[in-house]
């Protein structure tokens, strides 16, 4: 049990709930929090997240990104604490119950099956499934070629938050995309951390990440325009909704992510930091809305 709690890489669970909080303060915000809604909204991204944290060990090793001189933890099939037929079981048992999961997720947020956002959300659930496998899996994994970045941002920053509050509203605003931004570039950030972490593997193993493509002084740079925009974003929506200044408590924590980043040889410890941080970070930006 212990190797596969390991492989399911809790750490990352945090910043994955992160966008589906957000969406729930945001709607909270209007007083249209449900309680149901959010239950499966939660049990639905773990469960997603996890599949992806499988596939993402199972894909690195099949295509040589796991190699024993990765610098950051070992992984469970490179390692052979697991063979790559139980990771393919595992990422199909995950992937099965994450989508039956969201299923009944829909019929609750929208009172059944014939809604038309019951079908459009369905599609973006397959979406975000087959994204999640194919970013190190399969034939033509696209985080090889520098679009995680894209992903993640888009995943875990504009679609978690803004589909996130639609499931409790059925509502859209333009300015919802604000706190998309602040949540997807923070986990940006994280998997920025990651990418520079591995980038002599990375590059060994034909894996271009952004950090890989930059170099490092430029991936630093990067990092810290990531944190700016989370900051700028978070604040220009709560200026827009006259919110309280507590979001603002985040921003040390933010700012000293940024230094630990830069001064450090090998920024992994401060890849679960900046997860945690983007949880303190999004509570903060909650209670100064709600």
């Amino acid at each position: 049990m212990k190797k596969w709690i390991s492989a399911a890489r809790l750490r990352t669970l945090p910043l994955a709930l992160s966008s589906i909080i957000m969406g729930a303060f945001l709607a909270q915000s209007v007083y249209m929090f449900r309680r149901d809604v959010f239950i499966w909204s939660v049990l639905t991204t773990v469960l997603l997240q996890v599949m992806s944290n499988f596939a993402n060990d199972y894909g690195d090793t099949k295509n040589g990104a796991d190699s024993a001189e990765r610098i950051g933890p070992a992984r469970a099939v490179q390692s052979g604490e697991i063979t790559p037929k139980q990771m393919l079981n595992a990422i199909l048992i995950t992937g099965g119950t994450a989508f039956l999961s969201g299923i009944y997720l829909l019929y609750v947020a929208f009172g059944g099956f014939s809604s038309v956002y019951f079908r459009i959300f369905l599609g973006l659930g397959l979406l975000a499934m087959v994204a999640a496998y194919t970013y190190t899996a399969g034939k033509r994994p696209y985080g090889y070629i520098g679009l995680g970045d894209i992903s993640v941002f888009l995943f875990f920053g504009l679609t978690g938050v803004v589909a996130g509050y639609f499931l409790y509203t059925l509502y859209f605003e333009w300015a919802l995309l604000l706190p998309g931004t602040a949540c997807g570039a923070l986990a940006a950030g994280v998997l920025n951390i990651n990418n520079i972490r591995d980038m002599d593997s990375d590059k060994k193993a034909g894996k271009i990440t952004l950090p890989v493509r930059l170099g490092r002084r430029n991936a630093l740079a990067y990092h810290w325009f990531l944190l700016a925009v989370a900051m700028t974003a978070a604040s220009a929506y709560i200026h827009l909704k006259n919110g309280s200044w507590y979001y603002l408590l985040s921003f040390p924590l933010i700012f000293l992510n940024g230094i630990q980043v830069s001064k450090s040889a090998n920024p992994d410890p401060y890849l679960k930091t900046l997860a945690l941080t983007s949880l303190a970070f999004v509570i903060l930006f909650g209670l100064s809305l709600v």
